[in-house]
């Protein structure tokens, strides 16, 4: 949670403008910003957007075409490429004889570079695009008076001047002057920490003594923090940068994006990539230097070996992947706002949301309003309807219910004119509870109060039952809760409704006029699941997610809707019973429970940290001002269009409707990103273990380099290409029914399984060819031949380990992609087939074209080594199916 300092001695110049505004007129703030109340102009609201630039944080300033292009030719890949490439120039064009200057290895070097740089840069572009696309279908916007209009506009283009409007549920856009308040009540909780809202007055300036707190003007509100009820208008002083909000982002930040276990896990992938080249390249070069003599071609091998081990894709089919999947979940009806959170919604074990709306019908409806005698009272309605219409807070769907109801029931017209409102008291999550102030015709203020149940009897002292008021005893304490769990049982949400006469001095109210109330009635809620909850949560269940409910609501009722759903309603905690629990106690308990009723914010939160203390990848469901703490908390947080501001800045997915049935497509997407992404590093990873031993066994017995580095180039160029089919393969329906959480701890013993085997392919292809095939065509054993067969014999050689290689780099990919036996159990899909068999294909011709065989000094192979490498290719696939079951043995995944 951000927080300032706000002593003097931290005090900036950055401060001034802010005292100045708060203790001058309205009428010298409108002057000073060059504006009216009726707004400015809509060309002078462009002029100044277009002079000061969007109203927005400075994290998005480098999403420009010339920054993603510096950083797609700027990855770690990249940069050892362009290093290798420039010591290739040296040692294959400066420091050499004119006769013997060749720059096709250090071409070959910039290509790959080329290559993986636009293509990382089309991505990039292409993520931008379509994170912005998408995240116009859910922007968030401003009420925005211009030209004397009032009209919703694009939050980002608030600028200073304008006249705004805010109301409950809004983000502040902007640090802004009061000009105008009602009942306006703000959490600061982004800026202080302070979660219970404080009040905020435009007519009253801030005194001498609180000149220097300035987070606590009354008649000044700041970008970021929350209307939790009320409504203001102001004049905006501040945007982007400038606000508090802005500065204290950029101090602690420059980067507002949440860093998921994927992040982490590519770093030490990449880590380990370059170390693994760092200690394999020199290692290279010291064998063949020592067993060749040939120093300098040594070198230049080294150097191939490490651009081969370097995987320069990885940015590229990991972008690739996120790109597609957006784009695949926004078919779907999930907005993914920040591409990198689709790995953690497709690894998530665990969602955590609350029950109204997303099990429930999102329709609450007032079933009963009983007097404290269980009868059906017009009073009661009436004091429950003053209570719900004269709130300036969000409207919540009990609200919404208790309105629907009185216009049915009531001459509303008539009550509004006898009642006029006074002040309101609003609702927070510790009081559980909110008050209006009104005042009748005999100008008699009587605030009504309605809230759950236990916190409404602690602040009562008396009842009132058919027109008699009596004292509140603990019997009848007794009764009224004895009369609530029955109603519960039934299914039935209960709100407590009581008054209080003449409660204080007007402009005087406070949380300490809620006492001595005296409790007239229940309202009692019906809000139905959803027919189709039960079966998504099963579904859920299948595809092994835990569903946990986290309200506010009380156990019976909830325990009700998750019967009727389907859920585990054997234990259910409360906020209390986590009190005097050790951290330890406390984690066992959020492991064993599904239900957990009456939390708080912050309650949410901590339960949320627990379940990631446990080892679990959690989302979180929400869409209200109470559930943003959980949404910061959780590593996949979801809204939803209709959510509140706050919600749907904080959320990293947001579902275009509440719907269970949306989020389990949009997980199942989430797993095949996950999948594919996965399948890259694995089957790279055993792939480039594999070329090491199979290099250094070469470079330990062969009297010649096994591959020149032109040949070694252009094999992995070619495999790099064909991996960039990979973000469209399919993943089998098994795997997308479980979820798979992301460590590198598996990685070694992976690469140690799969890696050796195409090493011993690659062994015996050395034997056939030295022993066998280069003989043949050689005219004798390479000890007993002249200088210019020798030759023959090594180009030979090179052309026939560089078709084998090839081909088992391009096969494992079919190989590893699934457990099942490729092409017979399991097949990829038609474009990861064609890249990778006519990659091969493609590769395997080049020695035959006279031409290019030439170039790349290859030798002339004969027919049948084909049929040989076929062979080979049947053999190497049955062997890693052998060594696919036996890894299974040990361990639940493949990929």
């Amino acid at each position: 949670m951000l927080k300032i300092n706000t002593s003097p001695k931290n005090q900036t110049n950055d401060t001034s403008l802010v005292k100045k505004i708060a203790r001058e007129d309205k009428v010298a703030t409108l002057y000073r910003m060059q504006t009216t109340l009726n707004g400015l102009t809509q060309e002078e609201a462009s002029k100044r957007l277009a002079k000061n630039g969007p109203n927005e944080i400075a994290v998005d300033k480098h999403n420009n075409k010339l920054h993603f292009l510096f950083e797609a030719f700027l990855t770690p890949f990249t940069i050892v490429l362009l290093i290798l490439a420039t010591m290739s120039l040296f040692t294959n064009y400066i420091f050499v004889a004119p006769s013997d200057k060749d720059l096709s290895t250090v071409i070959i070097m910039l290509t790959m570079v080329f290559i993986s740089g636009i293509t990382s840069f089309v991505q990039n572009v292409k993520t931008n695009d379509a994170v912005e696309a998408l995240l116009n279908m859910v922007s968030v916007t401003t009420n925005i008076r211009r030209s004397n209009q009032d009209r919703e506009y694009p939050t980002k283009e608030v600028v200073v001047g304008d006249i705004i409007n805010v109301a409950a549920g809004d983000m502040v856009p902007a640090d802004m002057r009061l000009l105008r308040s009602k009942d306006l009540f703000c959490s600061s909780s982004s800026l202080n920490g302070e979660s219970r809202p404080v009040e905020k007055i435009a007519n009253i300036k801030p005194t001498d003594a609180q000149i220097d707190e300035y987070l606590d003007y009354p008649n000044i509100l700041y970008e970021g923090t929350t209307i939790v009820s009320g409504s203001g208008m102001g004049v905006v002083f501040a945007t982007g940068d400038n606000t508090v909000f802005g500065r204290v982002a950029q101090s602690i930040s420059k980067n507002n994006i949440k860093e998921t276990t994927f992040d982490v896990g590519i770093k030490h992938i990449s880590e380990l990539l370059l170390t693994m080249t760092a200690v394999i390249a020199p290692l290279v070069f010291l064998i063949n230097g020592l067993t060749k003599g040939d120093w300098l071609s040594a070198l230049i091998f080294a150097i191939a070996t490490a651009v081969g081990l370097t995987p320069e894709m990885l940015p590229v089919i990991v972008t690739s992947n996120l790109v597609k999947g957006s784009v695949e979940m926004s078919k779907h009806g999930t907005i993914v706002k920040k591409m990198n959170s689709i790995q953690n919604f497709g690894s998530a074990d665990i969602l955590c949301t609350d029950k109204t709306g997303t099990l429930t019908q999102d329709k609450v409806v007032l079933e009963r309003h009983y007097n404290l005698a269980l009868k059906e009272k017009k009073h009661v309605l009436e004091l429950s309807y003053l209570n719900s219409y004269y709130q300036t807070g969000m409207k919540n769907l009990i609200d919404k219910a208790i309105i629907e109801a009185a216009g049915d029931e009531l001459d509303i017209n008539d009550l509004q004119h006898r009642y006029n409102k006074i002040d309101e008291i609003p609702f927070d999550f510790k009081r559980r509870r909110m008050s209006v102030v009104v005042a009748n015709d005999n100008n008699e203020h009587i605030l009504v109060t309605k809230g759950a149940a236990e916190e409404m009897i602690s602040c009562s002292t008396k009842m009132e039952v058919d027109g008699k008021v009596k004292p509140l005893t603990d019997q009848r304490k007794k009764q009224i809760l004895a009369d609530i769990a029955e109603m519960n049982d039934d299914g039935l949400r209960v709100v407590l409704l009581g008054y209080k006469m003449n409660p204080a001095p007007v402009g005087e109210f406070s949380v300490d006029d809620e006492s001595e109330l005296t409790l007239i009635g229940f309202l009692a809620f019906l809000d139905p699941p959803k027919e189709s909850a039960k079966a998504v949560i099963e579904n859920l269940k299948h595809d092994g997610i835990t569903i946990k409910i986290l309200t506010g609501d009380n156990a019976a009722v909830t325990r009700n809707v998750g019967l009727q759903v389907g859920l585990n309603v054997d234990t259910i905690y409360t906020d209390s019973d986590f009190a005097g629990k050790t951290h330890e106690e406390m984690k066992k308990m959020v492991e064993e429970c599904d239900i957990f009723v009456k939390l708080s914010p912050e309650s949410k939160a901590k339960i949320i940290q627990l379940l990631k203390e446990n080892g679990h990848t959690v989302g979180y469901m929400g869409d209200g001002i109470n559930d943003a703490p959980a949404m910061k908390s959780a590593d996949v947080s979801i809204s939803v269009d209709t959510a509140v501001d706050i919600a749907k800045k904080s959320a990293d997915i947001i579902l275009l409707h509440k719907d269970l049935l949306i989020l389990e497509n949009g997980v199942r997407i989430g797993r095949q990103i996950f999948g594919n992404t996965m399948k890259y590093i694995k089957i790279t990873l055993s792939s480039n273990f594999g070329n090491i031993l199979s290099i250094l066994v070469a470079s330990s017995f062969l009297p010649f380099l096994p591959m020149l580095p032109l040949q070694l180039l252009i094999l992995d160029l070619l495999y790099g290409t064909s991996c960039l089919s990979i973000p469209f393969d399919t993943m089998d329906k098994q795997y997308l029914d479980v979820p798979r959480k992301w460590s590198t701890r598996k990685l070694p013993k992976f690469m140690f399984y799969f890696g050796p085997v195409s090493s011993i392919f690659d062994i015996i292809t050395f034997a056939l060819l030295f022993f066998v095939i280069c003989p043949t065509v050689a005219g004798g054993q390479y000890s007993q031949l002249a200088a210019s067969q020798k030759t023959i014999f090594a180009t030979v050689f090179t052309a026939g380990w560089f078709i084998e290689s090839l081909w088992t780099q391009e096969i494992v990919i079919h190989a590893l992609r699934d457990p099942k036996i490729p092409f017979l159990q399991q097949r990829p899909s038609v474009i990861v087939a064609l890249s990778t068999i006519l990659t091969s294909i493609f590769g395997t011709v080049l020695p035959f074209v006279p031409s290019i065989a030439k170039m790349m000094k290859f030798g002339e192979l004969p027919g049948y080594y084909i049929i040989l490498v076929f062979i080979l290719l049947v053999m190497y696939i049955l062997l890693t199916t052998i060594i696919k079951k036996q890894y299974l043995k040990s361990e639940q995944f493949l990929i």
